[in-house]
C-alpha cells in the first residue's frame, strides 16, 4: 500500500528562508595599515593640537553579499567621547579637545553593521604630543640667604622647572636676565646658581639681590608652528653679614668749644662710632690716646667728652684729642679699632653785641636832611655814625648792611672786626626822588658773622629830602582831537588840554599858550588851558575845515613840554543848491538823455548831497528824471518826433519844465529853475566819426586838439624816414667825383589824400551840416639831409596816411567828455583845468598853431560856423 504524500507551500517557504538566512556573511573592516586614514582606525596616530572639527579618519569596511552598511563609534563606560561618525559614510571627526598630558590613549569601539549582523572592535588610538606646554618652576618662590663671605664660583642655590611635553618640547635650559648686570651665574641643564668667578659678595654695599631667571623648552611643532615656550621667576638672593669690617666714626670732623663761664665736669662734645658690620654689630669701647694734657677724659661706652678743669686753668687755646673707637666681640675681646681727631677750642664768652654811637655817645636814631637826586657816589657826610663790639677775636666780627628799599645807597664798610666809621654813599640818585618819597627810612643793621649767638643791633637811619625843579611838564595826551560846528559863535569852548607838573611850590604852576599856523583863529586860557575861538572868528566848513597847532605847557623855569591839537570844523546845511549856468536849455535827442547839475557848496554829506525832481511839466507825464544823477529822459513809448507831434501841436517841440534840486541837510534847502528842452531825432551819420563830431560840437578845442595830434604824428613820421636816408647816404663808401647830376624827375600821379573830417548831418530844422577837407601835399623836393658828396635827389617817399584818432584818457582831476545834449546855442560852461606842465618842445606848439589856423581858413572858405 503506498502513501501519497500531499504538497504544503508554506512548509516549502519556510525551508527557502531558513536556507536564506544561514547564507547570509558578516560585514568587515578594510585593514589598510598602520598610516591608513580609512579602514578600521587600527594603530592610529593623532597629534594633540588637532583642531576640534577636523575630519580624522574614515571608516572603511564591506559587506560579503553586497549590501550597505552603517557605521557606528561607542566608548566604554565614563569614557569621553572624542570622536562623532557619519554613519554612512564613515567620515570621523574630532569633538573634543585632545591633551597628551592628560590622556595619551584613547579606546573606541567601532562597528559596522549589514542591518542583519554587526561586527564591532575595539581599537586603541595614540594621542600624539605637540609643544603646548610651558616650563614651570616648582617649589617657588625661591629665597637664598648667603654669607657674605662665600668664595666667588660657589655654588649657592639649585632651580629646578619641568615641561610636561616630550621631546625636544620637554627639554629645558636656563639663563638669567641681565647677565651682565648681576654678580651670579647660571649652569644652563642644570639651573645650578653660582656666584661669578672674581665676583665678591658685600653686605655694607647691597644686602639684597634679585635675579631673573629664564627656563626656556626646547621647542616643538603646534599647529603647523615651531613653537618655543619660557618661563621666568624671580630668586631673592639675602647677603649676610659677617663681621670682616672696622669700626667707623659719625659726624667727623669733631669741633667742641669751652667757654669762660663752663662749669668744670661739663660735657663739651660727644663722639660716635658704629660697627661696619651693621647685620650683628659689636660694642664700641672709646678712649683718649693722647693730647688730653690731664684737662678732659671720655665716657668708655656713649663717646661723651668732658671738660675736668675751669676754663681760667686751661693753659691751651686749642686742644687736639686723639680718640680710639674698637669693637669688642661677645667674648668680650677687643679687636678691630679706629681713630679719629677731636678738636677742643677755648674761646672767649660772646656777650657784647655790636652798638652804634654818635658824636655825643650811644645813639640809635640818626637823622639828614638833602636835596633829591645828588650825585651818584657822594657820601652822606651829615651822618656821623660809628659801630663797636667790645669781644675779642671771632666773637668782634659781624657785618653791617642797609635794611630798607634796595639799590639806592650802600654801606661801608660791610664786614667790620671790633670797630669801624660807617659811611654811607649815594648808589641810585634817580631813586632819590621828592615826589615819591618825601622822607626815605633804612635800618642799619650790624649782626655777628661767626657766633652762635649771632648778636645784632640797629639804629634808624631818617633822610628828608627837599625839593628841586626836575620834572617837565607833561600833557595828558600828545594829541587832542577836537570838533566844532562852523556856526558857532566867537568865543565858544573848543577843548581843554591838562598838563602836569608833579613839582612844588611855584615849580609846579604851569602856563598854557598856543602857537601855529593854524591857530590864527583860536585863543587859550593859559592858566586852565581851555581852548576857543576868536571875539571875531568866522568858521567856515567849506572854506577850512581842519584846523592843527600846537600847544605849549611851560613851568616858571621855562620848562615845558608841547601836543598837537587837531580841530575839525563840522558842516553846518547853510548852502543852497546852484544850477549850472548853462541850464536854461538844453537839446534832447529822442533815446537819449539831457542832463542838468546842481553844485551844493556845503561841505560834508549828506549836506551836500542834491536829489533832482521834475516839479512842473508842460504837458506832464512826458519826462523822467533820475533823482540821483539829473538826467531827464522821454517816456518809454515816445520813440520818434511823430509820437511828439501826437501828443502836442507845438511843432518846434521845445517844451518847457520846472526842476527842483534839493540837498539831503537838515533843514533842506532847494532851488527850482526853469529849462526848455529842443527834442530831436537821432543824426543821420553812424559810425566812429559821427559820434566823435556830435562828441565834439560843444567843444571845439577837443576837435582841434584831435587834429594837431594827427599832424604831430605825420611829421614825427616824415622826419624820421628823412634821417633815416641821410645815415644810409652818408655810411655808403662810394666815392663820386664833385659835380651835380641834373636828372628829370618823374611826375608821380597826383595822391591827395582827402579825409571827411568833422561831417555832421541832420534833418531840417536842425544844425547845419561841417564838413572839413585837407590835402596832404607831397614832401619838398631836395632832401636836406643828403650826403654833399651824392648829388643825386632822391625820390621822396610816399606820405602815410593819417591814424585815426587817438583815444583820449580820462583825466582824474576833471570830468570825462560825454556826448553833449546842449543845442549850439548855448554857452557851456568852463572847466577850470590845472595849469599845464611845463616842457612842451616849441615844435608841438607850431604843429598846434598851423593846425589851428588851417582849420579856421577852411571853415571861412566854406562858410560854415566855427564849432
Amino acid at each position: 500500500m503506498k502513501h501519497v504524500r500531499h504538497f504544503n507551500p508554506s512548509l516549502f517557504l519556510s525551508l527557502v528562508h531558513v536556507c536564506l538566512v544561514q547564507a547570509n556573511y558578516a560585514p568587515y573592516f578594510f585593514d589598510n595599515g598602520a598610516r591608513s586614514t580609512n579602514g578600521n582606525m587600527a594603530l592610529l596616530s593623532l597629534s594633540e593640537d588637532i583642531p576640534v572639527g577636523t575630519h580624522v579618519y574614515t571608516l572603511n569596511g564591506t559587506d560579503p553579499e553586497g549590501d550597505p552598511v552603517t557605521y557606528d563609534l561607542t566608548y566604554e563606560a565614563g569614557s569621553r567621547r572624542y570622536f562623532s561618525v557619519d554613519k554612512n559614510l564613515g567620515n570621523v571627526t574630532l569633538i573634543e579637545e585632545l591633551d597628551r598630558e592628560k590622556e595619551d590613549e584613547i579606546e573606541v569601539i567601532v562597528s559596522i553593521s549589514d542591518g542583519l549582523s554587526t561586527v564591532s572592535e575595539k581599537v586603541r588610538i595614540l594621542v600624539m604630543d605637540a609643544n603646548d606646554e610651558c616650563p614651570e618652576f616648582i617649589n617657588t618662590p625661591y629665597i637664598v640667604g648667603v654669607p657674605e663671605n662665600t668664595p666667588s664660583s660657589s655654588s649657592i642655590f639649585k632651580i629646578e622647572a619641568v615641561d610636561k611635553d616630550t621631546g625636544s618640547g620637554g627639554s629645558i635650559t636656563y639663563f638669567l636676565q641681565n647677565i651682565h648686570a648681576n654678580k651670579f651665574t647660571i649652569d644652563r641643564h642644570s639651573g645650578v646658581l653660582r656666584i661669578k668667578t672674581g665676583v665678591t659678595l658685600d653686605y655694607e654695599k647691597s644686602r639684597t639681590h634679585f635675579v631673573v631667571v629664564v627656563a626656556k623648552d626646547g621647542g616643538g611643532k603646534l599647529r603647523g608652528d615651531n613653537k618655543v615656550f619660557s618661563a621666568t621667576t624671580t630668586v631673592t638672593i639675602n647677603v649676610e653679614d659677617v663681621q670682616d669690617t672696622p669700626p667707623m666714626f659719625i659726624g667727623t670732623p669733631y669741633y667742641g668749644y669751652v667757654y669762660e663761664d663752663t662749669i668744670a665736669g661739663s660735657e663739651v662734645l660727644t663722639v660716635v662710632a658704629l660697627d661696619g658690620d651693621r647685620g650683628k654689630p659689636n660694642n664700641i669701647h672709646y678712649c683718649i690716646v693722647n693730647g688730653s694734657e690731664g684737662s678732659f677724659e671720655i665716657s668708655n661706652t656713649t663717646g661723651a667728652i668732658s671738660v675736668i678743669k675751669s676754663p681760667n686753668q686751661l693753659k691751651k687755646e686749642v686742644y687736639e684729642l686723639k680718640v680710639q673707637a674698637s669693637e669688642v666681640s661677645q667674648e668680650g675681646d677687643i679687636s678691630e679699632h679706629i681713630f679719629a681727631m677731636v678738636t677742643i677750642r677755648v674761646v672767649d664768652l660772646n656777650n657784647h653785641p655790636p652798638t652804634f654811637y654818635g658824636e655825643n655817645g650811644p645813639q640809635n636814631r640818626f637823622e639828614l636832611t638833602m636835596y633829591e637826586h645828588p650825585p651818584e657816589g657822594e657820601i652822606l657826610r651829615g651822618l656821623k655814625i660809628t659801630v663797636n663790639d667790645s669781644d675779642q677775636g671771632a666773637n668782634a666780627k659781624f657785618n653791617l648792611r642797609l635794611v630798607g628799599p634796595g639799590g639806592i645807597f650802600r654801606v661801608v664798610p660791610q664786614t667790620v672786626l671790633n670797630e669801624a666809621q660807617v659811611t654811607i654813599i649815594v648808589e641810585n640818585s634817580a631813586a632819590i626822588d621828592f615826589e615819591n618819597f618825601k622822607v626815605l627810612t633804612f635800618k642799619l643793621l650790624a649782626i655777628e658773622v661767626n657766633t652762635p649767638e649771632k648778636f645784632s643791633s640797629t639804629a634808624d637811619i631818617v633822610i628828608r629830602l627837599l625839593d628841586t625843579n626836575d620834572n617837565v611838564p607833561k600833557f595828558s595826551s600828545d594829541y587832542y582831537i577836537a570838533r566844532i560846528p562852523e556856526n558857532s559863535p566867537g568865543g565858544s569852548n573848543v577843548v581843554a588840554v591838562t598838563a602836569t607838573d608833579p613839582d612844588s611850590g611855584l615849580w609846579g604852576e604851569i602856563k598854557y599858550s598856543i602857537y601855529g599856523t593854524g591857530a590864527d583863529l583860536f585863543l587859550i586860557h593859559p592858566s586852565t588851558g581851555i581852548i576857543y575861538t576868536q571875539p571875531w572868528a568866522v568858521l567856515d566848513a567849506e572854506v577850512n575845515s581842519k584846523y592843527n597847532f600846537y600847544v605849549k605847557a611851560e613851568d616858571t623855569d621855562g620848562k615845558y613840554s608841547l601836543a598837537e591839537v587837531f580841530i575839525t570844523v563840522l558842516d553846518v546845511n547853510d548852502h543852497s543848491p546852484e544850477f549850472n549856468e548853462n541850464i536854461q536849455e538844453k537839446t534832447m535827442i529822442i533815446g537819449s538823455p539831457v542832463k542838468i547839475e546842481a553844485i551844493d557848496q556845503d561841505a560834508e554829506e549828506p549836506n551836500n548831497i542834491v536829489d533832482y525832481s521834475i516839479m512842473q511839466a508842460d504837458p506832464a507825464n512826458v519826462f523822467d528824471i533820475d533823482q540821483s544823477t539829473g538826467e531827464i529822459k522821454l517816456k518809454s513809448y515816445i520813440r520818434s518826433l511823430d509820437i511828439i507831434h501826437n501828443i502836442t501841436k507845438n511843432k518846434d517841440c521845445i517844451w518847457s519844465l520846472v526842476v527842483q534840486a534839493k540837498d539831503r541837510g537838515s533843514p533842506s534847502f532847494s532851488t527850482t529853475a526853469v529849462l526848455k528842452i529842443d527834442i530831436t531825432e537821432e543824426t543821420l551819420h553812424k559810425g566812429p566819426m559821427a559820434a566823435f563830431l556830435m562828441q565834439t560840437k560843444d567843444n571845439p578845442m577837443k576837435a582841434l586838439g584831435v587834429l594837431a595830434g594827427v599832424m604831430g604824428i605825420m611829421v614825427l613820421i616824415t622826419i624820421m624816414i628823412s634821417t633815416a636816408m641821410f645815415w644810409r647816404n652818408k655810411r655808403s663808401s662810394k666815392i663820386m667825383p664833385v659835380r651835380r647830376i641834373i636828372k628829370k624827375r618823374q611826375i608821380p600821379p597826383s595822391r591827395t589824400v582827402r579825409m571827411e573830417w568833422l561831417k555832421f548831418k541832420r534833418p531840417s530844422n536842425a544844425a547845419e551840416k561841417f564838413v572839413v577837407e585837407d590835402d596832404v601835399k607831397s614832401l619838398p623836393e631836395n632832401n636836406e639831409n643828403s650826403n654833399n658828396n651824392i648829388q643825386v635827389t632822391p625820390v621822396p617817399p610816399s606820405a602815410p596816411l593819417p591814424p585815426p584818432p587817438p583815444a583820449l584818457a580820462p583825466r582824474s582831476d576833471a570830468p570825462g567828455w560825454q556826448v553833449p545834449t546842449v543845442s549850439g546855442s548855448l554857452t557851456p560852461k568852463h572847466i577850470i583845468k590845472p595849469p599845464k606842465k611845463k616842457g612842451h618842445g616849441s615844435t608841438h606848439n607850431a604843429l598846434v598853431s598851423e593846425l589851428k589856423m588851417r582849420f579856421e581858413k577852411r571853415n571861412a572858405a566854406t562858410g560854415e560856423p566855427h564849432i
